[in-house]
């Protein structure tokens, strides 16, 4: 197709359409985090919705109005309560972190330390004495465990929490919403879709919505799988549970990163286990248990690998492996973490686009030939 052919003006109208609603996505980012929030609740939620609805009494059925009311009560009533339960465990034992004396950490592993240092003379990578592990390592705990790393983290929330009822009643008020009327965005643009195109626009949003509900729904079992088999290894291996349950947390939420949030769960948790058992002997206790803790991480990560991982991210989205790999890591550079985590959906919901509205190229079919 040539060049002229492309710059009609329903073309220029398309793109400056599209440049347009960049600039206002930019502008009013806030504003499409909370409709995203809202969009994401109602889609995992609407099942409750539809179940409400088979519901009868009689001729009575519960109003629609209704049912989306009780389903937005109840997850918020899940969220915060599962933020009762894990925020005081959290916070407690960023406390006990917080409390730990460095010095204690270094002594406990000082023959590991002076090995290091006697095989960096050795191999005279540096100057003779240049390197100090022990300086260096007692450093970074203390950066890492600094009481006011934690201080400023609260504080930063404190500082938000003059918009966090704005936030909560926004995306409330956008979830009621989107529980009651199934179609309430759909309707409102598709009025910017041509008319011989509404048809192919109605199957895209079907098949989105469904393929981004197992998908939210496979990570919400993804972390709930990895916070249970975590939580219960480390109890096993001699952590204890609550301990345990705030490392395994700590896992969950980071695996939501693809790729690097296993590596570095499994890392904070290993420090957590091991700066909360200090009192131990180093070489019969302390050693096997980071051991034990490291299987663990171990074990989880291979069940994700090959059983959480194939069914959410091959029966959800239909994607290849290969695929999902090459696009994460297309927006980790792009948008760093954030890029990262919304690249899956991001491509899905292009990948069923380009389906209905760009099947004519044939890189296009072989992307979508399993949606």
């Amino acid at each position: 197709m040539s060049l002229k052919n492309w710059l009609t003006p329903h073309s220029l109208l398309v793109v400056a359409g599209v440049v347009l609603l960049g600039l206002l996505v930019w502008r009013f980012s806030s504003i499409v985090a909370y409709i995203l929030i809202a969009s994401v609740l109602s889609l995992i939620a609407r099942p409750l919705v539809r179940l409400l609805g088979r519901i009868r009494i009689g001729k009575w059925q519960i109003p629609v109005s209704l049912r989306a009311l009780i389903t937005l009560a109840t997850i918020w009533t899940v969220l915060f309560g599962f933020f009762r339960i894990f925020i005081p465990l959290v916070a407690n034992d960023a406390q006990e972190l917080s409390n730990i004396d460095t010095a204690l950490v270094i002594e406990a592993f000082e023959n590991p330390i002076q090995r290091v240092e006697v095989w960096y003379n050795k191999m005279n990578l540096g100057d003779v004495g240049a390197l100090s592990v022990r300086e260096e390592l007692q450093r970074g705990l203390a950066s890492v465990l600094n009481i006011n790393v934690i201080t400023d983290l609260i504080a930063t929330v404190a500082s938000i929490l003059g918009n966090f009822a704005w936030a909560l009643f926004a995306i409330s008020f956008i979830t009621f919403f989107l529980l009651r009327e199934d179609k309430l965005i759909t309707s409102y643009i598709v009025t910017v879709v041509p008319e011989k195109k509404v048809e192919a626009f109605h199957r895209a949003m079907k098949s989105v919505n469904h393929l981004l509900r197992r998908y939210f729904v496979g990570i919400l079992l993804q972390m709930t799988g990895i916070l249970t088999m975590v939580t219960v290894g480390m109890t096993i291996v001699g952590v204890g549970f609550r301990h345990g349950l705030v490392i395994g947390l700590v896992a969950a939420v980071l695996n939501i990163i693809p790729y690097l949030g296993p590596w570095i769960g499994a890392a904070l948790g290993i420090i957590l286990g091991v700066a909360t058992h200090l009192h131990l002997d180093f070489a019969t206790q302390l050693l096997p248990l980071m051991g034990y803790m490291t299987l663990v991480f171990v074990i989880t990560q291979l069940t994700d690998n090959m059983l959480f991982q194939p069914v959410i991210f091959g029966t959800s989205v239909y994607a290849h492996p290969i695929e999902i790999f090459i696009v994460i890591m297309m927006a980790g550079s792009l948008a760093g973490i954030v890029g990262m985590i919304l690249a899956i959906p991001t491509y899905t919901v292009i990948r069923v686009f380009a389906k209905e509205f760009f099947n004519n190229f044939r890189v296009v079919q072989k992307l979508t030939e399993k949606i």
